[in-house]
């Protein structure tokens, strides 16, 4: 449990899918003190490594962050309350309360504190075998976890032997622990497995386009909407595989769980009628049959528009702007000089007058 703090909360969403005949179901029960912008109580449901469900102190609602969960729990009412109280009412009082007593155990007043609990199980499909665990963390540090094979809790710090002394002896709460790790949890993970199936074991192929933002650049082979994220992409000459001239990118996470990749060519040193001895393959694992794109200059997408097909219309446009301007301003001109010849002259000014005003008295 070293170092699953804040973090692990967040980073889950996007982590790698991991297919096998083993499954797991973690619950990260998190209480924390003295950290900004951050509530003082959350809880964060996982199916392997998939965030199923969320809820904290701030938000006040309970989350199902996957669809199929949504529909599982709306036919599961009663789990669904389950899930609701723990977190609202019965976990973060208890929470809350430990902090404090980690603070004192350890002489600690001010600063950020983080009381973290990891309960679930895994469960291995292919042989029905179950292991369920229950552990404490704080400050990033182990501090309590359940061993299930003696059905005792064991103590990593000096501060949490007086607690798993009192846990030990406490023996209602440990048939309760039991209970949890080797019935409810497991049985709770196998319902959303088999639920789920279809979801998380499911194939999707990819849309795979040719891309390019310019004559000069390198050709991009994209491909977007696949599932899950185990896959191949390459280039190939002649049906061999090219290593050079090649830059392969990262396999990035789409808004709807699906993901996309590129992987970009370099023809600068290409002539162009040996273009169509290139193609580029995508390969997903489970997938018997791979996308094969063949590199045709007609296929390739691009934004980029010929500079000559620009010109005209922006010279023609510029001499129009230019045009108005000349046009608007002789029309100025000759309405001014109308006004002029038309304005009577202006009264002869008295000498006089003019001398009187030009030298006041003083």
């Amino acid at each position: 449990m070293k170092k699953f703090l804040l973090l692990l909360l967040f980073c889950h969403v996007s982590s790698p899918v991991k297919h096998s005949v083993k499954h797991s179901l973690k619950i990260f029960f998190t209480g924390s003190s003295g950290v900004s912008n951050f509530p003082e109580f959350a809880v964060a449901a996982m199916i392997d490594e998939h965030l199923v469900g969320y809820c904290d102190t701030n938000k006040k609602i309970a989350e199902p962050k996957q669809d199929w969960m949504k529909t599982f729990l709306e036919n599961n009412p009663k789990l669904w309350e389950m899930y609701t109280a723990q977190c609202f009412q019965d976990q973060p009082n208890f929470f809350k309360a430990w902090i404090n007593r980690m603070k004192q155990s350890f002489n600690q007043t001010g600063g950020v504190h983080i009381f973290q609990s990891m309960a679930g199980c895994e469960w291995d499909e292919e042989t029905d075998e179950d292991n369920g665990f229950n552990q404490y963390g704080y400050n990033g540090e182990d501090f309590l976890a359940f061993d299930l094979k003696t059905s005792t809790w064991i103590a990593p710090k000096p501060q949490a032997v007086i607690i798993k002394h009192i846990w030990n002896a406490d023996k209602s709460r440990i048939k309760r622990i039991e209970s949890f790790l080797t019935e409810i949890y497991p049985g709770w993970l196998k319902m959303f497995v088999n639920y789920s199936k279809i979801f998380l074991l499911r194939k999707d192929l990819p849309s795979v386009s040719l891309l390019q933002k310019s004559p000069s650049s390198p050709v991009s082979c994209h491909a977007a909407g696949f599932y899950p994220d185990r896959a191949m992409m390459f280039w190939r000459k002649d049906g061999e595989e090219l290593h050079e001239d090649v830059d392969l990118g990262e396999i990035l996470p789409n808004h709807d769980g699906s993901f996309q990749m590129s992987v970009d060519l370099d023809l600068s040193s290409v002539p162009a009628e040996d273009w169509r001895r290139y193609d580029c393959v995508f390969h997903l694992s489970g997938v018997e049959d791979d996308i094969v794109t063949k590199l045709d200059k007609a296929e390739i997408r691009t934004n980029w528009e010929e500079p000559s097909n620009m010109t005209i219309p922006i010279t023609s446009a510029l001499v129009v702007v230019v045009v108005a301007a000349v046009f608007i301003a002789a029309i100025g001109f000759a309405i001014s000089k109308k006004k002029k010849a038309n304005r009577p002259p202006p009264a002869p000014v008295n000498s006089a007058e003019l001398s009187e005003k030009l030298n006041p008295e003083t």
